[in-house]
């Protein structure tokens, strides 16, 4: 604080951007476009976590999709729905992970034969209602933790995809 400043005058607490930096941003690897997120050293990492995620969503949305179909009983018909909703909402998640993928310069991994392992939910194919709204409880609890982890190591490595991931963790937790 100079001389001149109270503590309470508007340029005791300005928030001023770097202009430096601002000039930097506007001439480096100019030919790349407006953004350039490959450049990040940690982009494969990156990458590699969100194609672990697109994993564990489209296993969901075919667990999902197996149990509104399979569902059976006195409350399946609202049941099920629900379970169709779901599937939906994972679907969803695993297009703005597939798409987010693409944008970092990647390649989203829809490999069947992989799915499972790189899931970090599980598949279930129980035929008891109980057991599937459990299996189904389980693996949202298991995304919900995946993402909150996954938010945390990437905190400002790449803004976007952590902006997206909390979009995500935040429909999950509803």
């Amino acid at each position: 604080m100079t001389k001149n400043q109270s503590p309470s005058s508007p340029d005791s607490f300005a928030l001023r951007l770097d202009e430096s930096a601002l000039q930097e941003a506007a001439t480096l690897d100019l030919e790349d476009g407006a953004v350039t997120p490959g450049t990040s050293p940690y982009n494969d990492a990156i990458i590699k976590l969100l194609n672990d995620a697109l994993a564990t969503e489209l296993v969901c949305v075919l667990r999902y999709k197996r149990h509104h179909f399979t569902a059976h009983g006195m409350a399946s018909p609202a049941i099920a729905d629900e379970l169709m909703t779901h599937a939906n909402e994972e679907a969803a998640h695993a297009d703005k992970i597939a798409k987010r993928i693409v944008q970092l310069g990647g390649s989203p991994d829809f490999e069947p034969s992989s799915l499972l392992g790189r899931s970090h939910a599980e598949y279930d194919d129980s035929s008891d209602l109980k057991e599937m709204l459990r299996a189904n409880l389980r693996a949202e609890r298991v995304a919900v933790e995946a993402y909150r982890q996954m938010i945390r190591l990437i905190d400002d490595k790449d803004p976007t995809t952590r902006r997206m991931l909390e979009e995500i963790l935040t429909e999950e937790e509803e």
